[in-house]
């Protein structure tokens, strides 16, 4: 690949999870932005947003401080009650079903959200941030996640987010392409890579061939992409549909006249989902969940529900989620402990159940990795290297699609957090810009 003697540019890794940003300064090297608090240092900046109402002075309106990154998290954690706390929202891009939330008497659309967390975060960054380099990448997944995504609604967000930043030059870009220029900087010889990249929302697939030319210089083709709305979020989904929502009143009924009903199972597919969660408590199925407890057969299983729910535990129980998974990446048993209020769920939970619940999403990555290859004429032994990086690459029984297809010489991970962005960065090098990133309203 190509580093022309260009302006700087930056790379936007907006993550599901964690967003990271990495800049050029005109050599062939990515920066990663970093960011101080409590006396830590970090560049993975937490995808979430805090929106707090403070009392104004005598007879003014309160005023709405918003946070965004670990700042949100503080926020939350000193005032859970008063602050609403939303992550993942990365989810709503390319849903047509979500037109905008109200947030403290104000209404905001996705872009609304979008562009408030990148400010946030651009304010964070300091000096780093303080003049942006005309030029930016920004990430996207092949897929998007949702039922039915709309890919041109979620690129058209997401431009009116960064244009006012002030942004004139934004490219879009595969995130497993951006990972693949970051591998591509260790390779020694020509060879054909398969990158994936499992996010928060969604797991991406990317074939690319790199060549070193005879003047050292790497060159890079893209073969094949392909994509599945499905990740780590997902497991998570699972976790809590299988341990917290039974307790919570899933699959229990309620007296209604003389019939018995079961409790309406949309209440517990928005509660296990982050990016549902954060509105369920202000929608109008919190009305109908409060009714509920009156009439259920096991009230104190709603009540549950609620406490949780008014609590805003639900920071707490992405943690105990996570915690869980971390566990069962290393050890074959590991126990999930969720506490919130009176709520107390403690479980021992096997590696074994944990991939029995995923399975219907580890198929559909594994049929994901199929169609890249299909759509690029290759076979497993058409590929040299195996690059896998996100989060979720940690899970045993995703790491075991690739270990099965592709043997355990030709995987290579690392860079889990970092290697998008920066390699979105270097893209922005690339002499064809056109090869390799698309504008909105454009074909991909």
């Amino acid at each position: 690949m190509t580093a022309a003697p260009l302006a700087p540019t930056i790379g936007v890794d907006f993550g599901t999870t964690n967003t990271v940003v990495s800049l050029t300064h005109g050599d062939d090297h990515a920066h990663l932005v970093r960011f101080s608090i409590d006396n830590r240092d970090l560049f993975a900046f937490r995808s979430a947003l805090s929106f707090h109402s403070v009392q104004g002075a005598a007879g003014a309106a309160n005023e709405r401080v918003v946070e965004a990154g670990p700042w949100a998290i503080e926020s939350y954690l000193e005032d859970p009650l008063e602050t609403r706390f939303i992550q993942s929202f990365k989810t709503f891009a390319a849903s047509q079903a979500f037109t905008e939330t109200r947030i403290l008497n104000k209404r905001y659309q996705f872009e609304d959200l979008l562009a408030a967390f990148l400010l946030r975060l651009k304010d964070h960054a300091g000096e780093q941030l303080a003049a942006l380099p005309p030029r930016i990448i920004v990430g996207r997944p092949v897929t998007f996640a949702g039922s039915s995504p709309n890919e041109a609604l979620a690129l058209s967000r997401y431009e009116e987010a960064f244009k006012r930043l002030g942004f004139e030059d934004i490219r879009y870009a595969y995130e497993p392409v951006g990972a693949a220029f970051f591998f591509a900087r260790q390779l020694k010889q020509d060879a054909t890579v398969l990158v994936a990249d499992f996010g928060g929302g969604t797991s991406d697939f990317s074939l690319v061939r790199f060549q070193r030319d005879p003047d050292g210089t790497l060159r890079s083709t893209p073969l094949s992409r392909s994509g599945v709305g499905v990740a780590g979020d997902a497991f998570d989904y699972r976790i809590i549909d299988q341990l917290v929502s039974p307790e919570l009143g899933k699959g229990s009924e309620y007296r209604s006249f003389s019939n018995n009903l079961p409790i309406p199972q949309r209440y517990y597919a928005a509660f296990a989902r982050w990016d549902q969660l954060a509105l369920l408590r202000a929608s109008k199925d919190m009305r109908d969940i409060r009714a509920l407890e009156r009439i259920a057969l096991e009230p104190e299983k709603i009540a549950a529900l609620i406490e949780v729910l008014d609590g805003n535990h639900g920071y707490a129980l992405y943690r105990s989620v996570s915690a869980l998974k971390e566990a069962l990446s290393s050890q074959t048993q590991a126990t999930f402990k969720f506490e919130a209020g009176s709520v107390d769920i403690e479980k021992t939970v096997q590696r074994s159940e944990f991939e029995g619940w995923i399975k219907p999403e580890l198929t559909a990555i594994e049929t994901a990795v199929g169609e890249a290859l299909d759509r690029a004429d290759l076979s497993e032994a058409g590929v040299d290297r195996v690059f896998l990086t996100g989060g979720s690459s940690f899970v045993p029984a995703v790491r075991e699609i690739f270990l099965s297809r592709f043997g355990a010489e030709k995987i290579e991970s690392g860079g889990e957090f970092e290697s998008i962005a920066s390699g979105l960065a270097l893209i922005g090098r690339e002499s064809d810009l056109d090869l390799w990133t698309m504008r909105a309203g454009a074909e991909g």
